[in-house]
């Protein structure tokens, strides 16, 4: 028997009453025509508790819980974490200015919430239920009663309309250019009921999420401050989320308490989750202090992020007690995209054939066996671990999408594989054989050797500086400088201090650094900030400076598909097409969660496929906890 749930249309047709029908039928044949078309527009509007991009919903309008939760989870205790990649200066995650801390968008909740099983849907948290017409020029939300904010204020219409207008024209500039092209307008009906007005050239699909996805500010809270909102504050902006700022030591810890008084407690939605009391946060200076502060129980959660101290490291005395727990949790969740980035911007990237030499010289495969203990994988494709990442030839779909654009497309799109890397030897840091080919490309692109072995073109040295800000990277790019050195390329490694390395990377003053291009499972406006031509020397999210005519189209072409179906094909198009750019040299990613925590953590098991949740939906046992501390392990 099929007991799975349809997507609940509450279909809002109104019942009149006889006296009222005798009364239409008594006006004027127009007056009545009118009166029975708008009665037909209402009778089309959907009324739900959720949205999905594709097919229905999975959780009815009374689901109890999350399915991946322990909706019966013990509230209390502390989870405690380390960070190691610099400090914080801000508490305002939505602006440029200052360093964000960790966690800093904590406070703030939207209209929708996505779960952590599915992809493509959303539901109801600041929301009682949304409304909206077949073609969904307009989403109406309907603001729940208690919604509240951390002081104890009503959480209004005129908040949510406040923080879509200050996000819109003073929020990050890679945002404005995208939100813009979505929503047209807003406006409060009442005290609990915001009206967004979508534009008519955006597509359909993300409209909903667009707008129910945005931040909810206090309106009086920000107006009292007198702090203008795209300026820095370490004094965070008044939200109605879960936790609240206990603690902001800069340079030291963050800490964030949970609100007892959460409006939200209650709500099916948010059973079994924000379960602890407070969360912690270690700043340190290097990965290296970091894990010795773990060891030293500091801190009580560690996510791993290093394969030589996975593989080496984990052998201290709480871990041999039993105290500590190491496991790998699978992770089937898309991966981060972690890359080398080459910044478009200069010169000298320009012609490919240079980006390709480059890329080449990074040897992958010796790498992973020789300082990654054979640990990881390496994803060519921006969607790697999913179908949405391109394979083999272009297939029918995907050639006619591309088929308009081969004029302004390199050759190799349509006759090659999508473009990877070629593997490298793995007992040789200098694959030789590959060496040459970079060196070939280098020279048709115009650069010559001199007397002392360097490349030059138009007398100029071909200069690539790798900037860095962790220790941790100087083993994995001293070899990779070493190879390049080695064809004639003016490589070197220049390490500066995290807050160098954030001012220059906001001032696109660099060659190449690494980061992180992280996509999503159904691709939308988003991709704009990434890799438009719109928002490529302002968005934070654009650090190599992507963005070209034939881009921008097949950016559309995915943002406009209207099924899973035409989606998933023009998102293999366009990652034919970015990959074949070879801006970026794909480092590696690891197909499971490296975790170690103190025994005094549980969660549910198992675990949902998009989410490891340890800050989410996993709790303290309380008397494991006292257990550790009567060892003396805490």
């Amino acid at each position: 028997m099929n007991e799975s749930h349809p997507k609940v249309h509450v279909i809002a047709r109104n019942r009149t009453s006889e006296r009222v029908f005798r009364l239409m039928m008594a006006l004027p044949f127009t007056v009545l025509a009118l009166a029975l078309m708008a009665f037909a527009a209402k009778a089309e509007t959907i009324k739900t508790h959720g949205v999905s991009t594709f097919g229905d919903l999975s959780l009815p309008a009374d689901f109890t819980h999350l399915p991946y939760v322990n909706p019966d989870a013990p509230k209390g205790g502390e989870m405690s974490f380390a960070w190691s990649s610099g400090s914080f200066d801000s508490m305002h995650p939505y602006t440029r200015k200052g360093r964000p801390a960790i966690l800093s968008s904590v406070f703030f909740e939207s209209m929708l919430e996505a779960p952590s099983h599915v992809v493509g849907e959303s539901y109801c948290l600041l929301c009682e239920y949304m409304e909206y017409p077949e073609d969904k020029a307009w989403v109406i939300f309907k603001i729940r009663d208690n919604a509240a904010f951390s002081d104890g204020m009503p959480l209004t219409a005129d908040d949510a309309l406040f923080s879509f207008e200050i996000m819109r024209d003073a929020g990050l500039p890679s945002f404005r250019a995208s939100i813009i092209k979505t929503i047209a307008g807003a406006e409060a009906l009442d005290d609990k009921r915001i009206k967004f007005i979508f534009t008519e050239t955006a597509p359909l699909r993300g409209r909903i999420e667009s707008a129910g996805g945005l931040p909810v500010f206090s309106r009086a809270n920000h107006e009292a401050s007198g702090v203008p909102f795209e300026d820095s504050r370490l004094e965070p902006l008044l939200g109605s989320g879960a936790y609240t700022l206990a603690e902001a030591d800069v340079g030291n810890r963050v800490v964030y308490q949970r609100n007892p008084n959460y409006w939200g407690k209650d709500l099916p939605l948010m059973k079994g989750r924000n379960n602890f009391d407070s969360i912690r946060i270690e700043y340190y200076g290097d990965a290296i202090a970091a894990f010795e502060g773990f060891k030293a129980g500091n801190y009580t959660f560690r996510q791993e992020s290093s394969s030589v101290s996975w593989a080496n490291n984990y052998d201290f005395p709480a871990l041999d007690a039993g105290h500590v727990i190491r496991a790998e949790l699978p992770d089937d969740t898309i991966t981060s995209g972690q890359s080398f980035m080459i910044n478009l911007r200069r010169e000298k990237f320009q012609d490919v054939r240079v980006r390709e030499a480059i890329a080449m010289m990074f040897n992958f495969e010796w790498t992973n066996k020789t300082l990654f203990f054979g640990l990881y994988s390496q994803g060519p494709s921006f969607w790697q671990n999913t179908d949405l990442a391109a394979m083999g030839l272009p297939s029918e779909g995907e050639l006619a999408i591309l088929e308009p654009l081969r004029e302004q497309l390199p050759p190799e799109v349509f006759d090659q594989e999508a473009y990877a890397l070629t593997p490298s030897k793995p007992d040789d840091a200098r694959d030789r054989r590959k060496a040459r080919k970079a060196l070939k490309l280098l020279q048709e692109a115009g650069y010559e050797a001199g007397d002392d072995g360097m490349l030059r073109k138009d007398g100029k040295t071909l200069d690539v500086e790798f900037l860095n800000a962790s220790p941790l990277f100087d083993r994995i790019i001293n070899p990779y400088v070493a190879n390049l050195k080695s064809i004639g390329v003016n490589a070197s490694l220049n390490r500066v201090d995290n807050a160098q390395q954030t001012q220059r990377e906001r001032d696109y003053d660099f060659d190449i650094i690494t980061d992180h291009i992280p996509m999503g499972y159904e691709p939308g406006s988003g991709l704009r900030q990434y890799f438009g031509t719109e928002s490529k020397d302002a968005s934070v999210f654009n650090p190599s400076g992507v963005g070209s005519e034939v881009i921008d189209s097949l950016i559309e072409t995915v943002v406009n598909a209207e099924t899973k179906d035409e989606m998933i094909t023009a998102t293999k198009a366009l990652d034919r097409v970015l990959r074949w750019e070879q801006f970026r040299i794909p480092q590696w990613y690891n197909s499971n969660h490296w975790v170690a925590y103190y025994d005094m953590y549980e969660y549910p098991d198992p675990l949902p496929r998009y989410g490891l949740g340890f800050l989410d939906f996993w709790w303290l046992n309380a008397d494991k906890e006292a257990a550790l501390k009567a060892v003396g392990a805490l």
